[in-house]
């Protein structure tokens, strides 16, 4: 009986817990909104929304992954250095901490040049001897006053680190065929000279705590129509530098693990460069990527040479090195310049007729917003900025070269100025790191460009731009949570999912 009374009392207890109500399961994705628009948001958390019976879905899919990020970042300039050294010392850390701190955009990946470039403040080259096959003359000292120092004061600031890209624009001018600093081409009884160079360069910046991440063998080897420094090669003539020459020593003297970007210029030459370099066995076995830019249009970004270049390379790098607004003097404290098409490119002027259709005028947000998300999905893992700081004039630039940055500064009265370009690409650089993984998305909304990554703590950063001058409303959806969100006209929005929902 005793059994009996125990089954029963066990009975009721069941069915008193079977008719209790059941805890709502809730559905709503927990996430994070920043937003920086044409109306005034820059990197604002928006925390609220209006609701909508019906919105296009974006689905986010971090099953299916795609390429892992290498980085964001800018540009280490003589000519960025050299005003950082006129700025009073609050203004110079202000700047470097909005690009490397903890609280600030984060760059993760940069680019420097290796000797002068069109933004230095003359020409100038680490081995100034004539035929000085063993660079006994070698030096870095036009560095030490201003590019050195704003280096080693962003290393100091940034907590993960960021990894360093070198280019020359020229080799030495006595290694030319025209001995000059602009045009011509490196002659071949230099190509080992011209290796070492480079191996004296990695080591006098080890020298001094700074360790170059990746080198290109120069900038934009179809040169800029003579105009600013610059040295010529076929895509055969830097493969066989790369494969016989630069490759070979960088391994023999230490410095195996640099990695050699080729190329380094405009995308619609890419198929050309990859069939080359990636040939064969032997003349890929040096090149670790591919090295672009973006100025062959103001708003196309290439989609099928960036898809040719992975599938003819898919384990290697593909980066963007360089892009900025170019041809036109900084608008100061002007924020609306930014978000209105009304900039020009040198293809404004001077492309070919049947090449014109590529640079109409343009809003400087948008080309970046919609470079770099189309970029991201279509293989590019690592994207990086032109000069990170230049003045009114949009120099200085021994060629007077004029071009702007995400931070424009006046020296002479000691101010700063953050451009929207600046917290476009923090919507990136702060979000997205290293080891990110870019993950796949369904978007019904065609209006909307949108990209999205899993960083490698499980959060996942999703990238929306809206270039429509009306508000949009969507549907954000990860697995079975949901949440409704609005984002501004002329609107860059990162939303961080911050952990991984279950």
């Amino acid at each position: 009986m005793k059994r009996t009374r125990i089954s029963l009392m066990a009975l009721l207890i069941l069915a008193v817990v079977s008719c209790a109500p059941k805890k709502k399961k809730d559905d709503t994705l927990k996430v994070e909104v920043y937003e920086t628009s044409e109306s005034g948001n820059k990197l604002t958390r928006i925390t609220e929304f209006t609701e909508v019976d019906s919105a296009a879905v974006i689905k986010i899919l971090p099953e299916k992954t795609f390429q892992t990020i290498t980085g964001f970042g800018g540009s280490f300039t003589e000519s960025s250095a050299y005003l950082l050294n006129k700025l009073s010392k609050k203004n110079r850390d202000t700047i470097l901490q909005a690009y490397f701190a903890e609280d600030g955009a984060r760059y993760s990946l940069t680019r420097t040049h290796i000797a002068s470039c069109d933004f230095s403040l003359s020409n100038y080259t680490y081995a100034p001897v004539v035929d000085d096959m063993e660079l006994k003359s070698f030096n870095i000292e036009e560095d030490r006053d201003d590019l050195i120092p704003m280096i080693k004061d962003a290393q100091a600031i940034s907590k993960d680190g960021f990894n360093i890209i070198a280019s020359p624009w020229s080799s030495p001018p006595w290694m030319k065929d025209n001995k000059a600093y602009v045009g011509g081409k490196l002659l071949p009884e230099y190509y080992d000279t011209f290796a070492l160079y480079f191996s004296k360069y990695l080591d006098a910046y080890k020298a001094e705590g700074i360790n170059i991440w990746g080198l290109t063998p120069v900038n934009e080897p179809h040169g800029n129509g003579n105009n600013w420094e610059s040295m010529h090669f076929t895509p055969a003539e830097e493969t066989d530098f790369v494969q016989n020459h630069l490759g070979p020593k960088l391994e023999t003297v230490g410095f195996g693990d640099v990695n050699i970007l080729g190329y380094d210029q405009n995308r619609k030459g890419i198929n050309e460069w990859v069939d080359e370099m990636y040939k064969d066995e032997a003349s890929s076995k040096y090149f670790d990527g591919l090295a672009i830019h973006w100025y062959e249009s103001t708003y196309d970004y290439f989609p099928e040479e960036l898809q040719y270049a992975h599938d003819k390379a898919p384990n290697k790098y593909l980066i963007e090195t360089e892009g900025c607004v170019d041809s036109e003097i900084p608008k100061w404290q002007d924020d609306a310049w930014y978000w209105q098409k009304e900039a020009t490119d040198w293809g404004w002027d001077w492309a070919s007729d049947e090449d014109k259709h590529l640079h109409p005028k343009y809003s400087p947000v948008n080309r970046y917003a919609r470079d770099i998300i189309g970029c991201l999905n279509n293989w590019v893992d690592g994207w990086v900025d032109w000069n990170m700081v230049l003045d009114r004039q949009g120099g200085p630039n021994w060629f007077e070269n004029w071009c702007v940055a995400p931070v424009i500064v006046d020296p002479d009265a000691d101010e700063v100025y953050f451009t929207p370009l600046y917290y476009t690409m923090a919507h990136f650089s702060k979000y997205i790191r290293p080891g990110a993984e870019v993950i796949d998305i369904e978007n019904a909304d065609k209006d909307l460009m949108v990209t999205a990554a899993k960083n490698p703590d499980n959060s996942i950063a999703i990238v929306i731009f809206n270039e429509g001058k009306q508000f949009k409303n969507f549907t954000l959806a990860l697995g079975d949570k949901t949440v409704k969100v609005k984002i501004s006209g002329q609107a860059i929005q990162t939303i961080m999912i911050p952990t991984k929902t279950k």
